[in-house]
């Protein structure tokens, strides 16, 4: 299950945060990394901070976007501040590592690190099932990326073993990839029958990612809704 879930970094511009955060993964079993798009490559101080954790380090797999990081996973979760702005469901660590440990039976998982000095834009927070917030101390919450990736690790170290206790049925849900193409699938539909205004296409889609992501459907579910889709564009096309 352990070996199941990855830990994402994007845009990572400190080589020695990128061997810190090998080093917290390793003392929690965890062992696959992603470089999204890193600004900088390991090196010597990579190593050095490592401690122990070099083969993590020689393992990891860097990738050109996020997007290529998380395409096969069916739950991920980003760390994130609390926004204002984009309300979407959230965690705090101890429900992000049990979702991750019970849901990392059945296939691949991912939690998503932002760039150390702002973050996971909102294009990234809107690819993900659950946005992570660790509730620190508000009057000063200067968590660094080894620190926070040490704390979710720990959580989901602790809801794995607790799970080895525990037989529970297991929930197929789509991967990411799934999820872009029925995203992309119901914008072009909603577009065909008019309730999407094509040149004035407002909120609705994000809404109805937000939907959607809330509802957290299954795969079984989903292959439902791409049928209502298709049955639709065939009415549709019947019509004209």
């Amino acid at each position: 299950m352990l070996s199941n879930i990855r830990v994402v970094l994007v845009g990572t511009s400190h080589p020695g945060n990128i061997g810190s955060v090998a080093r917290a993964m390793k003392t929690m079993g965890l062992s696959n990394l992603y470089l999204a798009e890193p600004r900088c490559e390991p090196d010597g101080q990579s190593v050095a901070l490592a401690a122990g954790a070099c083969d993590i380090l020689k393992s990891l797999k860097t990738v050109d976007s996020m997007e290529e990081a998380i395409k096969d996973c069916s739950l991920v979760i980003a760390t994130s501040a609390r926004s204002r702005t984009l309300d979407w469901p959230m965690l705090d660590p101890r429900q992000a590592g049990e979702k991750m440990a019970a849901e990392s039976a059945s296939g691949q998982v991912a939690i998503v690190f932002g760039r150390e000095n702002h973050g996971l834009n909102n294009e990234e927070l809107q690819r993900c099932n659950y946005h992570l917030f660790i509730p620190a101390n508000p009057e000063y919450s200067s968590l660094n990326l080894a620190q926070a990736v040490q704390l979710v690790c720990y959580e989901t170290r602790m809801a794995w073993l607790a799970g080895q206790e525990q037989e529970a049925d297991v929930v197929e849900y789509p991967s990411n990839e799934d999820h872009e193409r029925f995203f992309t699938h119901l914008e072009q539909t909603l577009t065909r029958t008019g309730f999407i205004i094509k040149n004035h296409p407002g909120q609705v889609m994000t809404k109805l990612r937000r939907l959607f992501t809330k509802a957290r459907i299954e795969s079984q579910e989903m292959n439902i809704l791409r049928g209502i889709l298709t049955s639709v564009d065939k009415k549709v096309g019947d019509d004209k």
